[in-house]
């Protein structure tokens, strides 16, 4: 069970960091406007003046996502984040399988990696 645990751990891990990392590259968008930005962020609905405050959302939700201490309330906000980012995409009639996907991710990862989730959401 221990080498079973430490799989476990390892790969939430893993998980858990390349979802940190893409949603730092996304939130680093938000900061650095590349060309086409302003059109992409308007054809969903959002002018280009929110993208700095939704980009420090996202920065913070992931922040605490990676913070092993604060990583359950970071997994709730990120759930809250990508429920808007879904809503707002499913408004203009855009593809929804990313955004539901990374919430998922986001819980996997951290039910791999904390055993203390494992015991209260137990899956097997």
């Amino acid at each position: 069970m221990e080498s079973n645990s430490k799989a476990f751990s390892w790969s939430g891990r893993a998980l858990s960091w390349l979802l940190a990392a893409f949603l730092f590259v996304s939130a680093s968008m938000k900061f650095v406007r590349p060309p086409g930005f302003e059109e992409g962020i308007a054809h969903i609905g959002w002018a280009a003046s929110k993208a700095t405050g939704i980009g420090v959302l996202e920065f913070a939700c992931t922040v605490l996502y990676v913070i092993p201490r604060t990583a359950v309330l970071g997994a709730i906000l990120l759930t809250g984040y990508l429920g808007g980012a879904t809503a707002t995409h499913v408004r203009v009639d855009d593809d929804v399988l990313v955004q539901p996907l990374l919430g998922v991710i986001a819980w996997l990862g951290l039910w791999l990696r904390d055993p203390r989730l494992r015991n209260v959401l137990p899956l097997s």
